[in-house]
């Protein structure tokens, strides 16, 4: 099975030395668990949700079986209307729907800084389109970082310099929280 990560950074595995990146430790940890995948990289840092819209058509190759739909950090950041990148996802999962493949759509949370309704909106856009598309929901990127390191302070040893990607160490933390909802994708229970 061919599964596309389709996303910007945290996908692409910024500063990263290739081997220690999202999609090579997330392949390699699905093999572990006997799935028979490779999971193509169709990460690219700076994207948007529209830089997603646009390359996902030549990301769903005949090839590709599965979809992780992974968008939204860079629309967050800065501050594009919740609305635009809702249409943007909404156009995603409509091209993936109407490839056949599975999908897996992987949501953020982020912070207050543009106001508690931003918020609610950007982070209510996944719940929206994951029920819309009846595909699974992996809601917070960060959700095993923030789980690992108990609080925001702790989780400083996750990541780069930059205080944004996480680093080796962070990314197989990720990796082993969003792993399972992975694997329910590709193998689903019998």
């Amino acid at each position: 099975m061919t599964i596309a990560a389709l996303g910007d950074s945290l996908t692409a595995g910024y500063g990263l030395p290739q081997a220690q990146g999202f999609v090579p430790q997330l392949q390699a940890w699905l093999q572990d668990q006997g799935a028979n995948v490779t999971v193509m990289n169709a990460g690219v840092s700076g994207d948007t949700t529209a830089g997603g819209l646009s390359r996902v058509d030549w990301t769903l190759t005949p090839e590709v079986d599965a979809m992780i739909v992974s968008l939204g950090g860079n629309d967050y950041l800065r501050g594009l209307d919740p609305a635009v990148s809702r249409a943007n996802l909404d156009g995603i999962l409509a091209a993936g729907q109407e490839a056949g493949v599975e999908m897996l759509l992987v949501g953020l949370s982020v912070g207050t800084n543009y106001g508690l309704d931003y918020k609610q909106e950007f982070e209510g856009m996944y719940t929206e389109l994951a029920a819309k598309y009846d595909v699974p929901l992996y809601a917070d990127f960060a959700a095993g970082l923030r789980a690992a390191a108990g609080m925001q302070d702790g989780m400083a040893e996750f990541l780069q310099d930059d205080g944004i990607h996480p680093n080796a160490d962070g990314v197989s933390v990720i990796v082993a929280a969003m792993g399972p909802a992975v694997l329910d994708l590709v193998m689903p229970a019998e």
